[in-house]
């Protein structure tokens, strides 16, 4: 069973956040890092639907790129 987590990293001074689908904390991290290995990871969290819409970030699946998902 996945579920939806939050990631914040931090590249060059920069911050931002990926929504990552994953099986726990701890792997959605691993995703992350896979993704940018020279960003640091400052949090992981459960994805919150409504705050998560008011406020968008980069999202992060295992096939579909964020360009294509539906908002």
């Amino acid at each position: 069973m996945t579920a939806r987590y939050m990631v914040g990293i931090k590249t060059n001074g920069k911050t931002s956040s990926v929504t990552v689908d994953a099986e726990d904390a701890l792997i959605a991290a691993l995703k992350a890092k896979q993704m940018n290995p020279a960003a640091a990871i400052t949090y992981v969290r459960k994805h919150n639907v409504r705050g998560d819409r008011r406020h968008p970030h980069l999202e992060v699946s295992r096939d579909e790129p964020a360009s294509t998902r539906r908002r």
